[in-house]
């Protein structure tokens, strides 16, 4: 048996992307959830992958949530084991060092766009829609999504796109923020790699400080967030690139980053 079921991983120049893929809607089940995990760890451990990206391998669903016949008697103790592995795929997403990308497509909702509010930008094609109906079955997006859309879109954008448990139109979901870029369905896949590999030629221990100084001092009070800012801020000081950059600029060349 294959190690992945149900996500395919493949890498092009730098930048790999994790395409959920599981027929006919990306429905997630215990395995699928657990997939997803290994498969952003195994590309976080691969030097050679500098920007990660979500996206599905299905042309209609980006991902139509979690599997509910998992849910059916999972009773509390069942779903305290749920939450700790999704938890723990978010954790695992809010504190990479790699950029994170997603490239959503078609019906986005529950677990599978959930996770996308962990990347740092969401490219949506034009037809897409998107939504958190879990209030329609008396529970809420266990991905984190409470917290990060919050920080993401504000609270009440937040709250009302909850209460409402309604999908919304690519162009809504812009207008709010909770997608960054709109793009022909056509052109999805295309401009999210060209953006990944602008990303990858770029210094990589700057994008995991300007990545894990917002994503990760965004939660914390401003004091604390200077503190981080400044761990990072002293570290990159020491680095062979920082020392290249600062001659590349003095004799006004471009740079050559370390691998």
């Amino acid at each position: 048996m294959s190690e992945f079921e149900h996500v395919r991983l493949r890498t092009e120049n730098r930048v790999g992307w994790l395409e959920y893929d599981r027929p006919p809607i990306n429905a997630f089940n215990w395995r699928m959830v657990d997939e997803v995990h290994r498969g952003v760890q195994q590309y976080l451990a691969d030097a050679g992958i500098r920007v990660i990206v979500l996206a599905s391998a299905l042309q209609r669903f980006f991902s139509a949530g979690a599997e509910i016949a998992e849910f059916e008697d999972i009773g509390e103790a069942g779903m305290r084991d749920w939450t700790e592995m999704v938890h723990g795929l978010a954790r695992t997403l809010r504190h990479s060092d790699k950029p994170l990308l997603a490239a959503i497509n078609g019906t986005a909702v529950g677990g599978g766009l959930e996770m996308t509010l962990h990347c740092d930008l969401r490219f949506a094609a034009t037809d897409a829609r998107l939504g958190q109906p879990e209030i329609n079955i008396n529970f809420i997006p266990p991905i984190g999504a409470t917290q990060a859309l919050a920080r993401l879109i504000g609270r009440p954008q937040a709250i009302r796109l909850l209460y409402d448990g309604g999908l919304i139109t690519a162009e809504d979901a812009y207008e709010l923020g909770l997608v960054d870029s709109l793009v022909t369905p056509d052109e999805l896949r295309a401009e999210v790699q060209a953006y990944g590999e602008s990303l990858a030629a770029k210094p990589r221990e700057a994008l995991a400080a300007i990545r894990q100084s917002i994503t990760l001092g965004g939660g914390m009070n401003f004091d604390d967030g200077l503190a981080l800012e400044a761990e990072h801020v002293v570290r990159l000081a020491g680095t062979d690139d920082f020392r290249e950059g600062v001659r590349a600029f003095l004799e006004k060349r471009a740079p050559k980053w370390q691998d």
